[in-house]
Protein backbone atom coordinates (compact mmCIF):
# COMPACT_ATOMS: atom_id res chain seq x y z
CA UNK A 1 0.00 0.00 0.00
CA UNK A 2 1.38 3.39 -0.97
CA UNK A 3 1.98 6.13 1.55
CA UNK A 4 -0.71 8.26 -0.10
CA UNK A 5 -3.32 5.52 0.42
CA UNK A 6 -2.17 5.03 4.01
CA UNK A 7 -2.64 8.73 4.79
CA UNK A 8 -6.11 8.81 3.20
CA UNK A 9 -7.18 5.54 4.83
CA UNK A 10 -5.86 6.46 8.28
CA UNK A 11 -7.39 9.94 8.34
CA UNK A 12 -10.72 8.68 6.96
CA UNK A 13 -11.00 5.75 9.37
CA UNK A 14 -9.93 7.91 12.31
CA UNK A 15 -12.51 10.57 11.48
CA UNK A 16 -15.18 7.91 10.86
CA UNK A 17 -14.57 6.36 14.27
CA UNK A 18 -14.59 9.80 15.92
CA UNK A 19 -17.91 10.63 14.23
CA UNK A 20 -19.47 7.28 15.17
CA UNK A 21 -18.44 7.61 18.81
CA UNK A 22 -19.48 11.24 19.18
CA UNK A 23 -22.78 10.90 17.30
CA UNK A 24 -23.66 7.70 19.15
CA UNK A 25 -23.05 9.49 22.43
CA UNK A 26 -25.18 12.42 21.28
CA UNK A 27 -27.99 10.10 20.17
CA UNK A 28 -28.21 8.12 23.41
CA UNK A 29 -27.74 11.16 25.63
CA UNK A 30 -30.55 13.01 23.85
CA UNK A 31 -32.76 9.91 23.92
CA UNK A 32 -32.22 9.47 27.65
CA UNK A 33 -32.86 13.12 28.42
CA UNK A 34 -36.01 13.25 26.30
CA UNK A 35 -37.29 9.95 27.74
CA UNK A 36 -36.78 11.19 31.29
CA UNK A 37 -38.68 14.31 30.36
CA UNK A 38 -41.60 12.27 29.02
CA UNK A 39 -41.65 10.11 32.16
CA UNK A 40 -41.55 13.19 34.40
CA UNK A 41 -44.45 14.73 32.49
CA UNK A 42 -46.49 11.52 32.69
CA UNK A 43 -45.65 11.18 36.38
CA UNK A 44 -47.05 14.67 37.03
CA UNK A 45 -50.22 13.71 35.18
CA UNK A 46 -50.51 10.50 37.20
CA UNK A 47 -50.01 12.37 40.49
CA UNK A 48 -52.80 14.76 39.48
CA UNK A 49 -55.13 11.79 38.79
CA UNK A 50 -54.31 10.22 42.18
CA UNK A 51 -54.99 13.54 43.91
CA UNK A 52 -58.33 13.84 42.11
CA UNK A 53 -59.31 10.33 43.18
CA UNK A 54 -58.42 11.15 46.77
CA UNK A 55 -60.53 14.33 46.74
CA UNK A 56 -63.52 12.57 45.17
CA UNK A 57 -66.21 11.58 47.66
CA UNK A 58 -67.35 8.75 45.49
CA UNK A 59 -65.61 5.82 43.85
CA UNK A 60 -68.59 4.88 41.79
CA UNK A 61 -68.02 3.49 38.36
CA UNK A 62 -69.42 6.56 36.67
CA UNK A 63 -67.26 8.95 38.70
CA UNK A 64 -64.09 6.87 38.12
CA UNK A 65 -64.86 6.63 34.42
CA UNK A 66 -65.14 10.44 34.23
CA UNK A 67 -61.81 10.86 36.08
CA UNK A 68 -60.10 8.28 33.88
CA UNK A 69 -61.37 10.04 30.79
CA UNK A 70 -60.25 13.42 32.12
CA UNK A 71 -56.66 12.25 32.76
CA UNK A 72 -56.34 9.94 29.75
CA UNK A 73 -53.00 10.53 27.92
CA UNK A 74 -53.26 11.71 24.34
CA UNK A 75 -51.76 8.48 22.94
CA UNK A 76 -52.09 5.89 25.65
CA UNK A 77 -54.19 4.17 28.26
CA UNK A 78 -55.16 4.67 31.90
CA UNK A 79 -56.55 1.95 34.13
CA UNK A 80 -56.82 0.69 37.70
CA UNK A 81 -55.98 -2.92 38.54
CA UNK A 82 -56.17 -4.99 41.72
CA UNK A 83 -53.70 -7.46 43.09
CA UNK A 84 -55.03 -10.20 40.79
CA UNK A 85 -54.28 -8.05 37.75
CA UNK A 86 -57.96 -7.51 36.91
CA UNK A 87 -59.34 -4.12 36.02
CA UNK A 88 -61.20 -2.49 38.90
CA UNK A 89 -62.74 0.00 36.53
CA UNK A 90 -63.06 -0.28 32.79
CA UNK A 91 -59.82 1.09 31.23
CA UNK A 92 -59.95 4.26 29.20
CA UNK A 93 -57.99 4.38 25.93
CA UNK A 94 -58.21 5.95 22.52
CA UNK A 95 -56.99 2.83 20.74
CA UNK A 96 -57.46 -0.83 21.50
CA UNK A 97 -53.83 -1.55 20.65
CA UNK A 98 -52.76 0.05 23.94
CA UNK A 99 -54.80 -2.53 25.92
CA UNK A 100 -52.19 -5.17 25.07
CA UNK A 101 -49.53 -3.37 27.13
CA UNK A 102 -48.54 -5.34 30.20
CA UNK A 103 -49.82 -3.88 33.50
CA UNK A 104 -48.14 -4.88 36.76
CA UNK A 105 -49.66 -4.69 40.20
CA UNK A 106 -47.28 -2.90 42.58
CA UNK A 107 -47.37 -1.36 46.04
CA UNK A 108 -44.64 1.16 45.20
CA UNK A 109 -44.39 3.75 42.46
CA UNK A 110 -42.49 2.61 39.33
CA UNK A 111 -41.62 4.23 36.00
CA UNK A 112 -40.11 2.76 32.85
CA UNK A 113 -39.83 2.88 29.08
CA UNK A 114 -41.00 -0.20 27.17
CA UNK A 115 -41.15 -1.11 23.52
CA UNK A 116 -43.85 -3.14 21.82
CA UNK A 117 -43.48 -5.64 19.00
CA UNK A 118 -43.91 -2.89 16.41
CA UNK A 119 -40.94 -0.99 17.81
CA UNK A 120 -42.97 1.83 19.37
CA UNK A 121 -41.82 3.23 22.71
CA UNK A 122 -44.13 3.81 25.68
CA UNK A 123 -43.67 5.66 28.96
CA UNK A 124 -45.38 3.78 31.80
CA UNK A 125 -46.15 5.00 35.31
CA UNK A 126 -47.53 2.63 37.96
CA UNK A 127 -48.58 4.07 41.31
CA UNK A 128 -50.51 2.47 44.23
CA UNK A 129 -53.62 4.08 45.81
CA UNK A 130 -56.03 3.02 48.58
CA UNK A 131 -59.45 2.04 47.29
CA UNK A 132 -62.81 2.54 49.09
CA UNK A 133 -62.73 -0.83 50.85
CA UNK A 134 -59.22 -0.24 52.13
CA UNK A 135 -57.57 -2.43 49.51
CA UNK A 136 -54.51 -1.21 47.63
CA UNK A 137 -54.90 -0.96 43.88
CA UNK A 138 -52.49 0.24 41.20
CA UNK A 139 -53.04 3.09 38.79
CA UNK A 140 -51.44 2.17 35.43
CA UNK A 141 -50.82 5.06 33.03
CA UNK A 142 -49.09 4.51 29.66
CA UNK A 143 -48.43 6.99 26.87
CA UNK A 144 -47.00 6.27 23.46
CA UNK A 145 -43.94 8.43 22.81
CA UNK A 146 -44.98 9.50 19.35
CA UNK A 147 -43.18 12.82 19.36
CA UNK A 148 -40.07 11.31 20.92
CA UNK A 149 -39.90 8.60 18.25
CA UNK A 150 -40.33 11.22 15.51
CA UNK A 151 -37.71 13.42 17.14
CA UNK A 152 -35.24 10.54 17.44
CA UNK A 153 -35.86 9.57 13.84
CA UNK A 154 -35.22 13.14 12.75
CA UNK A 155 -32.10 13.26 14.92
CA UNK A 156 -30.86 10.06 13.26
CA UNK A 157 -31.22 11.64 9.82
CA UNK A 158 -29.49 14.81 11.02
CA UNK A 159 -26.56 12.86 12.50
CA UNK A 160 -26.17 10.77 9.36
CA UNK A 161 -26.23 13.88 7.20
CA UNK A 162 -23.75 15.68 9.43
CA UNK A 163 -21.51 12.58 9.38
CA UNK A 164 -21.44 12.70 5.60
CA UNK A 165 -20.86 16.46 5.66
CA UNK A 166 -17.87 15.95 7.97
CA UNK A 167 -16.47 12.75 6.47
CA UNK A 168 -16.50 13.77 2.80
CA UNK A 169 -14.47 16.99 3.35
CA UNK A 170 -12.13 14.97 5.56
CA UNK A 171 -11.44 12.53 2.74
CA UNK A 172 -10.94 15.41 0.30
CA UNK A 173 -8.64 17.17 2.77
CA UNK A 174 -6.62 13.98 3.31
CA UNK A 175 -6.20 13.61 -0.45
CA UNK A 176 -5.02 17.21 -0.76
CA UNK A 177 -2.76 16.86 2.29
CA UNK A 178 -1.22 13.63 1.00
CA UNK A 179 -0.54 15.28 -2.34
CA UNK A 180 0.98 18.31 -0.59
CA UNK A 181 3.22 16.12 1.57
CA UNK A 182 4.14 13.49 -0.98
CA UNK A 183 4.81 15.68 -4.01
CA UNK A 184 8.21 16.86 -2.69
CA UNK A 185 8.97 13.32 -1.51
CA UNK A 186 8.15 11.98 -4.97
CA UNK A 187 10.32 14.72 -6.43
CA UNK A 188 13.11 13.65 -4.09
CA UNK A 189 12.65 10.03 -5.13
CA UNK A 190 12.76 10.92 -8.84
CA UNK A 191 15.92 12.98 -8.30
CA UNK A 192 17.56 10.05 -6.49
CA UNK A 193 16.69 7.68 -9.32
CA UNK A 194 18.06 10.09 -11.93
CA UNK A 195 21.27 10.43 -9.93
CA UNK A 196 21.56 6.64 -9.70
CA UNK A 197 21.02 6.03 -13.41
CA UNK A 198 22.56 9.17 -14.93
CA UNK A 199 25.16 10.02 -12.26
CA UNK A 200 24.64 13.74 -12.93
CA UNK A 201 24.57 14.80 -9.24
CA UNK A 202 21.28 16.61 -9.67
CA UNK A 203 20.02 18.58 -6.67
CA UNK A 204 16.53 19.68 -5.66
CA UNK A 205 15.39 23.24 -6.24
CA UNK A 206 14.42 24.63 -2.83
CA UNK A 207 13.53 28.12 -3.98
CA UNK A 208 10.07 29.36 -2.96
CA UNK A 209 9.60 26.46 -0.58
CA UNK A 210 8.07 26.73 2.87
CA UNK A 211 10.70 26.17 5.52
CA UNK A 212 9.24 23.04 7.07
CA UNK A 213 10.65 19.61 7.86
CA UNK A 214 10.48 18.55 4.20
CA UNK A 215 12.44 21.67 3.27
CA UNK A 216 15.09 20.68 5.79
CA UNK A 217 15.14 17.17 4.33
CA UNK A 218 15.68 18.62 0.84
CA UNK A 219 18.46 20.87 2.12
CA UNK A 220 20.09 17.84 3.76
CA UNK A 221 19.72 15.89 0.51
CA UNK A 222 21.43 18.69 -1.45
CA UNK A 223 24.25 18.78 1.10
CA UNK A 224 24.58 15.01 0.80
CA UNK A 225 24.76 15.28 -3.00
CA UNK A 226 27.50 17.92 -2.70
CA UNK A 227 29.40 15.67 -0.29
CA UNK A 228 28.97 12.59 -2.50
CA UNK A 229 30.03 14.54 -5.56
CA UNK A 230 33.10 15.88 -3.79
CA UNK A 231 34.06 12.45 -2.44
CA UNK A 232 33.42 10.81 -5.82
CA UNK A 233 35.60 13.37 -7.57
CA UNK A 234 38.28 12.89 -4.93
CA UNK A 235 38.06 9.14 -5.39
CA UNK A 236 38.35 9.47 -9.14
CA UNK A 237 41.32 11.81 -8.76
CA UNK A 238 42.87 9.48 -6.20
CA UNK A 239 42.51 6.44 -8.45
CA UNK A 240 43.78 8.39 -11.45
CA UNK A 241 46.78 9.78 -9.58
CA UNK A 242 47.55 6.44 -7.95
CA UNK A 243 47.37 4.71 -11.32
CA UNK A 244 49.65 7.34 -12.83
CA UNK A 245 52.13 7.19 -9.97
CA UNK A 246 52.27 3.38 -10.16
CA UNK A 247 52.39 3.38 -13.95
CA UNK A 248 55.54 5.51 -14.13
CA UNK A 249 57.90 3.30 -12.07
CA UNK A 250 56.46 0.18 -13.69
CA UNK A 251 57.20 1.64 -17.12
CA UNK A 252 60.73 2.59 -16.07
CA UNK A 253 61.37 -0.88 -14.65
CA UNK A 254 60.00 -2.45 -17.84
CA UNK A 255 62.16 -0.19 -20.04
CA UNK A 256 65.35 -1.01 -18.17
CA UNK A 257 64.48 -4.71 -18.23
CA UNK A 258 64.03 -4.54 -22.00
CA UNK A 259 67.29 -2.60 -22.29
CA UNK A 260 69.12 -5.32 -20.36
CA UNK A 261 67.52 -7.95 -22.56
CA UNK A 262 68.62 -6.19 -25.75
CA UNK A 263 72.06 -4.85 -24.85
CA UNK A 264 72.97 -6.24 -21.43
CA UNK A 265 75.18 -8.98 -22.83
CA UNK A 266 76.97 -6.67 -25.25
CA UNK A 267 77.35 -3.72 -22.87
CA UNK A 268 77.96 -4.94 -19.29
CA UNK A 269 78.25 -1.33 -18.06
CA UNK A 270 74.50 -0.94 -18.62
CA UNK A 271 73.78 -3.74 -16.16
CA UNK A 272 74.74 -1.79 -13.04
CA UNK A 273 72.87 1.30 -14.24
CA UNK A 274 69.75 -0.70 -15.06
CA UNK A 275 69.78 -2.67 -11.81
CA UNK A 276 70.20 0.55 -9.81
CA UNK A 277 67.34 2.23 -11.64
CA UNK A 278 65.09 -0.79 -11.25
CA UNK A 279 65.88 -1.01 -7.54
CA UNK A 280 65.25 2.72 -7.06
CA UNK A 281 61.90 2.62 -8.87
CA UNK A 282 60.87 -0.53 -7.02
CA UNK A 283 61.62 1.21 -3.72
CA UNK A 284 59.60 4.24 -4.79
CA UNK A 285 56.71 2.03 -5.85
CA UNK A 286 56.90 0.11 -2.56
CA UNK A 287 56.86 3.39 -0.65
CA UNK A 288 53.80 4.53 -2.60
CA UNK A 289 51.92 1.29 -1.95
CA UNK A 290 52.77 1.42 1.76
CA UNK A 291 51.45 4.97 2.01
CA UNK A 292 48.27 4.04 0.16
CA UNK A 293 47.74 1.16 2.59
CA UNK A 294 48.48 3.54 5.45
CA UNK A 295 45.70 5.86 4.29
CA UNK A 296 43.24 2.96 4.22
CA UNK A 297 44.42 1.79 7.64
CA UNK A 298 43.88 5.23 9.16
CA UNK A 299 40.30 5.27 7.93
CA UNK A 300 39.48 2.00 9.66
CA UNK A 301 41.63 2.01 12.79
CA UNK A 302 40.00 3.51 15.88
CA UNK A 303 42.03 2.04 18.78
CA UNK A 304 42.89 4.95 21.04
CA UNK A 305 44.58 5.48 24.41
CA UNK A 306 46.21 8.20 26.47
CA UNK A 307 49.40 9.20 24.65
CA UNK A 308 52.15 11.70 25.53
CA UNK A 309 52.92 13.48 22.27
CA UNK A 310 56.22 14.90 23.59
CA UNK A 311 57.54 11.40 24.21
CA UNK A 312 56.48 10.36 20.68
CA UNK A 313 58.25 13.35 19.11
CA UNK A 314 61.41 12.68 21.12
CA UNK A 315 61.43 9.00 20.06
CA UNK A 316 60.91 9.87 16.39
CA UNK A 317 63.67 12.51 16.48
CA UNK A 318 66.07 9.98 18.04
CA UNK A 319 65.23 7.36 15.41
CA UNK A 320 65.63 9.76 12.47
CA UNK A 321 68.79 11.27 13.96
CA UNK A 322 70.34 7.80 14.07
CA UNK A 323 69.38 7.27 10.40
CA UNK A 324 70.80 10.68 9.37
CA UNK A 325 73.83 11.21 11.65
CA UNK A 326 75.15 13.95 9.37
CA UNK A 327 72.00 16.07 9.88
CA UNK A 328 71.03 17.94 13.06
CA UNK A 329 67.50 17.92 14.43
CA UNK A 330 67.06 20.32 17.33
CA UNK A 331 64.19 19.99 19.85
CA UNK A 332 63.08 23.01 21.87
CA UNK A 333 60.22 21.95 24.16
CA UNK A 334 58.63 24.06 26.87
CA UNK A 335 57.32 22.43 30.02
CA UNK A 336 53.71 21.42 29.69
CA UNK A 337 51.25 18.60 29.44
CA UNK A 338 51.16 17.22 25.90
CA UNK A 339 48.89 14.26 26.53
CA UNK A 340 46.21 13.40 24.01
CA UNK A 341 43.67 10.60 23.61
CA UNK A 342 44.59 8.96 20.34
CA UNK A 343 46.10 6.12 18.35
CA UNK A 344 49.81 5.92 19.06
CA UNK A 345 50.73 4.26 15.74
CA UNK A 346 48.95 6.95 13.76
CA UNK A 347 50.37 9.81 15.85
CA UNK A 348 53.94 8.55 15.27
CA UNK A 349 53.46 9.04 11.54
CA UNK A 350 53.01 12.81 11.93
CA UNK A 351 56.53 13.74 13.16
CA UNK A 352 58.04 11.12 10.83
CA UNK A 353 56.37 12.72 7.80
CA UNK A 354 57.05 16.35 8.76
CA UNK A 355 60.68 15.82 9.81
CA UNK A 356 61.52 13.68 6.76
CA UNK A 357 59.99 16.35 4.50
CA UNK A 358 62.13 18.99 6.21
CA UNK A 359 65.26 16.87 5.69
CA UNK A 360 64.43 16.25 2.02
CA UNK A 361 63.88 19.87 1.05
CA UNK A 362 66.52 21.53 3.20
CA UNK A 363 70.25 21.12 3.68
CA UNK A 364 70.20 23.03 6.97
CA UNK A 365 69.21 21.98 10.50
CA UNK A 366 65.61 21.13 11.36
CA UNK A 367 64.05 22.84 14.39
CA UNK A 368 61.19 21.23 16.32
CA UNK A 369 59.46 23.46 18.92
CA UNK A 370 56.80 22.52 21.45
CA UNK A 371 54.95 25.21 23.41
CA UNK A 372 51.61 26.25 24.86
CA UNK A 373 49.69 29.45 24.15
CA UNK A 374 46.22 30.61 25.25
CA UNK A 375 45.45 27.22 26.74
CA UNK A 376 46.38 25.35 23.55
CA UNK A 377 49.44 23.27 22.75
CA UNK A 378 51.43 23.50 19.53
CA UNK A 379 54.27 21.61 17.84
CA UNK A 380 56.24 23.33 15.07
CA UNK A 381 58.51 21.74 12.48
CA UNK A 382 60.77 24.35 10.85
CA UNK A 383 63.24 23.95 8.00
CA UNK A 384 65.44 26.50 6.24
CA UNK A 385 65.06 25.24 2.69
CA UNK A 386 63.65 26.66 -0.52
CA UNK A 387 60.18 27.41 0.93
CA UNK A 388 56.77 27.15 -0.72
CA UNK A 389 55.00 29.80 -2.78
CA UNK A 390 51.73 31.25 -1.45
CA UNK A 391 49.74 29.86 -4.36
CA UNK A 392 51.05 26.39 -3.55
CA UNK A 393 50.50 26.41 0.22
CA UNK A 394 46.76 25.61 0.07
CA UNK A 395 47.37 22.61 -2.20
CA UNK A 396 50.26 20.84 -0.53
CA UNK A 397 47.92 18.83 1.75
CA UNK A 398 46.04 17.38 -1.25
CA UNK A 399 46.82 13.78 -2.13
CA UNK A 400 49.53 13.35 -4.79
CA UNK A 401 50.14 17.09 -5.04
CA UNK A 402 53.82 17.99 -5.33
CA UNK A 403 55.25 21.50 -5.56
CA UNK A 404 58.09 20.43 -7.83
CA UNK A 405 57.38 17.06 -9.41
CA UNK A 406 60.87 16.69 -10.84
CA UNK A 407 62.53 17.32 -7.49
CA UNK A 408 60.05 15.07 -5.70
CA UNK A 409 60.82 12.28 -8.08
CA UNK A 410 64.50 12.67 -7.32
CA UNK A 411 63.83 12.55 -3.56
CA UNK A 412 61.34 9.71 -3.85
CA UNK A 413 58.32 11.80 -2.88
CA UNK A 414 54.83 10.52 -3.64
CA UNK A 415 52.73 13.52 -2.71
CA UNK A 416 50.92 11.54 -0.01
CA UNK A 417 52.91 12.35 3.13
CA UNK A 418 51.30 15.68 4.04
CA UNK A 419 47.85 14.36 3.10
CA UNK A 420 48.34 11.48 5.53
CA UNK A 421 49.60 13.80 8.28
CA UNK A 422 46.65 16.18 7.82
CA UNK A 423 44.14 13.32 7.90
CA UNK A 424 45.60 11.87 11.11
CA UNK A 425 45.70 15.26 12.82
CA UNK A 426 42.09 16.08 11.91
CA UNK A 427 40.99 12.60 13.01
CA UNK A 428 42.41 13.46 16.45
CA UNK A 429 40.60 16.80 16.57
CA UNK A 430 43.63 18.92 15.75
CA UNK A 431 44.71 21.23 12.97
CA UNK A 432 47.79 21.76 10.81
CA UNK A 433 48.91 24.95 9.08
CA UNK A 434 51.93 26.04 7.09
CA UNK A 435 53.84 29.31 6.93
CA UNK A 436 56.47 29.60 4.25
CA UNK A 437 58.46 32.12 2.29
CA UNK A 438 60.38 31.21 -0.81
CA UNK A 439 64.08 31.06 -0.17
CA UNK A 440 63.71 31.19 3.63
CA UNK A 441 62.11 27.85 4.53
CA UNK A 442 58.80 26.53 5.85
CA UNK A 443 57.16 26.07 9.24
CA UNK A 444 54.46 23.45 9.77
CA UNK A 445 52.41 24.00 12.96
CA UNK A 446 50.50 21.12 14.52
CA UNK A 447 47.82 22.26 16.96
CA UNK A 448 46.82 19.47 19.33
CA UNK A 449 43.14 18.55 19.37
CA UNK A 450 40.58 19.84 21.88
CA UNK A 451 40.60 16.46 23.61
CA UNK A 452 44.17 16.83 24.85
CA UNK A 453 44.56 17.41 28.59
CA UNK A 454 45.54 20.92 29.63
Amino acid sequence: MTLRKKIILFSSVFMFLAIVISHTAIYFLFNRTASNGEIDQLSVQTDAFVAAVSQSNSTSTETMRDLLTAYLPANGIIRIIDETGNNVVRPQTKSSQYASLEANYTTSETSRIVQDDAGSNYAIIEKPIIWENGDIVTVHVANKLVYLDETMRTLTYVLLFSSAVILIPTIIASIVLSRFLLTPIQKLKDTMQRNIHNKNWQKIDVEKRSRDEIYEMEITFNEMIDSLKENFEKQEAFVSNASHELKTPIQIIKSYAQLIERQGKKRPELLDESVGAIDSEADRMQNLVEQLLLLAKHQNENKKQEVNVREIVEQVIQTIQNAYPERRIQLDAENGNYEIHGNIDQLKQIPYILIENALKYSEEDVLVSMYSDAGKSFIQFKDFGEGIGKEEQEKIFDRFYRVDRARNRETGGTGLGLAIAKEIIETHGGNITVESEEGKGSTFTWELGQNHKQ
